[in-house]
Formats: structure tokens, C-alpha cells, sequence
């Protein structure tokens, strides 16, 4: 036995190596275990005889060849062994063509099948802790390297500085709150600028560079909308990236943000149950080439994504985001005009609750 071969034996991470059309070429002892098959039993096997996933999509993105995706607390149906909670794992190999190296993770646990029973918009979107440790303590030294660098610059360099430290700030914020995203929590929620948020989150995309003129068509009379600050920068963080990477390919590309009212408008559940009306409307649009048609229906859904190398997970995120300050998120497409749009109508501010310190200022 190689010293790689070695190392995958030795792995409590369950590896199936699989050929075109998702044949099974290979396992090592963990996958064995978890699949309750020895390998030369699995060997030339469609993987579909020996595992279903619950989700349809994931299921789907697994067909694809040249598919790279990863899943958290996923659900799977092992043949004549019953249902696991797994972490999953696929890429591609490289000079290989159709071929895919599988990973699965065992992590079981009631309390994680509890959550993933939930489905549809009430599916939590939960970030691994793991990976949130690991993504925290970089953020750390990007937010000290900015301090640092602000103490000797001025003007606009400055004002950048602060950017990324606030940025930072708000990512932190957000990976906690990604952690412990479930319907079983109330959400904080208290009056927010709307205009703040667009300008907030219109600063990060345009310091990247790559952004067109983001027009703006506000209403100036709208009042505070009832929601979390930092969770409505990410959604529209998401919803303007999206915007200007889809009008990248138009001849003159364009993206709009324009808030209005939206009379009549009602979300028929909330997280007590109880109906709220939701007037403000903040709509998002851009003149790329659209969703596919087939798509539409799905785009909010976890692992649905139009990008070759997309996770499927912002569009999941900004509906979970958006839901949670009790919202609702829609798109459309105006074909006459050549324009997408995704529309978040949000409920106004109960003016009886005091505003947050960043309101009063």
C-alpha cells in the first residue's frame, strides 16, 4: 500500500472515487463503514443504487460532471441501512474528465435531523463552526491591518480604512448569526434606515472596482422599516453583486436600486403567527440576460444557483435574511424592456419601540 493510499485508510472521512456517469471506482474503509458495502461490492456501481439524497437539487448538482459543491447537514438514504445526516463533499478531478471524488461526513446527532426535517423557506442555513472559527481569525488581522493603515492616511484612503473595519465588524456579526439561524430564535429587529443600507452595502460593491453606476430612484419620504441593519447591508450586499455580475455581459450595463410604496401588500405569517402589512418596497434590477426560464421557480432554494462555480446559497441566505425581519423577497422578469427585478418588501418601523443608537444619530 502507497503512502496514499495509506492516508485514505487512515481517513474517518468516507472517500468514493467515482468514474463517468457516476460509476463507483473505488472507497476507502470509512466510506465502506458508512455505506455498508465492502468496495469490491460497490465497484462498478451506479452510486444511485447505494445512496438517495433528500434533497432534490443537491441530488441534481451531484449529476453533473464537472459539479464542486459542499453541504452541511445534508439527509441521505443508505440502501438497507436507513437515513444519515452527512456532511458532503464533491469535486472534480482534475485532467480527468467525468470523473469526482466524493466526500462523506457521518455526523448523525437527533438534534441535527431534527433541523434538516424543516424544508422549503423554514430550512435553517446554518455556517459549519469550524469553518466560522476559521474564517473569524483571519477577519481579526484584516480588521487590525486597517486600523494600522488608517493611522497614516487621510481623505478618502481613510474613509476606505474604515470601510473594511465596519465590513469586518459586519461579517463577524453575520457568521454568528448564521450559526444559530433557526426558527426556534426570534430575530432582533428594530428601525433601520433604508437609504443607509442601500449607500452602505452600494460603498462595498463599488470599492471593489468592477461595479457599473448603481442608479438610485428613492423615495425620500419613506419612513424606518422594521428590520436587523446588518442583515439587510448583507442582503442587499447579495443582491447588488448579483445585479452587476449579470449586467457585466449587457453592451451598457446598468444595475438600479429604487424604494417605494407598496400599499396592500400582506405577509400571512410570521414568526408568531400574526399578519403583518408590508408597504416598502426596495427593488433591485439589472439588465443582464436573466434567470433561466426553468430556474425561476427555484432560485431561492438551497444549491440552485446559474453560476458554473455558484453554491446556491446567497440567494437561500437572503430569503432566510429576509423572512426573519419578517419580509418577503420576489423576482420577475420584464422581457419587453430586457430587465430583471427582485423586490424586498419589508413591514414600517413600530415608532412605540425607541430607535437604535445608529437611527438616533
Amino acid at each position: 500500500m502507497d503512502e496514499a493510499q495509506r492516508q485514505l485508510a487512515s481517513l474517518s472521512l468516507g472517500i468514493v472515487l467515482l468514474g463517468p456517469d457516476q460509476i463507483i471506482a473505488g472507497a476507502n474503509p470509512a466510506a465502506e463503514h458508512l455505506l455498508g458495502q465492502s468496495v469490491r461490492r460497490m465497484q462498478g456501481r451506479p452510486l444511485s443504487e447505494l445512496l438517495a439524497f433528500d434533497e432534490a437539487r443537491l441530488a441534481e448538482r451531484l449529476r453533473e460532471d464537472d459539479a464542486q459543491l459542499s453541504a452541511r447537514a445534508t439527509t441521505i438514504a443508505v440502501a438497507g441501512l436507513g437515513r444519515r445526516m452527512v456532511d458532503v463533499t464533491l469535486v472534480p478531478l482534475i485532467d480527468r474528465a467525468g470523473w469526482q471524488v466524493l466526500s462523506l461526513h457521518d455526523i448523525g446527532g437527533a438534534e441535527a435531523m431534527r433541523e434538516t426535517q424543516a424544508s422549503g423557506e423554514d430550512r435553517p442555513i446554518r455556517a459549519p463552526e469550524v469553518l466560522a472559527h476559521e474564517i473569524k481569525n483571519p477577519l481579526a488581522g484584516i480588521r487590525g491591518a486597517a486600523q494600522l493603515l488608517g493611522r497614516k492616511l487621510e481623505g478618502t484612503d481613510l474613509a476606505l480604512t474604515t470601510l473594511i473595519a465596519d465590513e469586518v465588524d459586519r461579517i463577524a456579526k453575520l457568521i454568528d448569526q448564521m450559526q444559530s439561524l433557526s426558527r426556534r430564535s426570534v430575530p432582533v429587529l428594530a428601525p433601520c434606515n433604508l437609504h443607509e443600507a442601500v449607500r452602505r452595502a452600494r460603498a462595498v460593491i463599488e470599492a471593489g472596482g468592477r461595479a457599473p453606476v448603481i442608479a438610485e430612484e428613492f423615495d425620500p419620504s419613506l419612513p424606518l422599516v422594521m428590520g436587523s441593519a446588518d442583515a439587510l447591508v448583507q442582503v442587499l450586499i447579495n443582491l447588488l453583486s448579483n445585479a452587476v455580475e449579470a449586467a457585466a455581459t449587457a453592451p451598457q450595463p446598468f444595475v438600479t436600486v429604487r424604494t417605494r410604496f407598496a400599499s396592500g401588500l400582506q405577509l400571512h405569517r410570521t414568526i408568531d403567527g400574526s399578519a403583518v402589512r408590508l408597504p416598502i418596497e426596495i427593488r433591485v434590477s439589472d439588465n443582464g440576460p436573466g434567470i433561466p426560464a426553468d430556474m425561476r421557480d427555484h432560485v431561492f432554494e438551497p444549491f440552485v444557483s446559474t453560476k458554473k462555480s455558484g453554491q446556491g446559497l446567497g440567494l437561500a441566505l437572503v430569503r432566510r435574511l429576509v423572512s426573519d425581519m419578517n419580509g418577503r423577497i420576489t423576482h420577475d422578469r420584464e422581457e419587453a424592456k430586457g430587465l430583471t427585478h427582485f423586490r424586498v418588501h419589508l413591514p414600517v418601523a413600530d415608532h412605540r419601540r425607541p430607535p437604535s443608537k445608529e437611527q438616533a444619530t
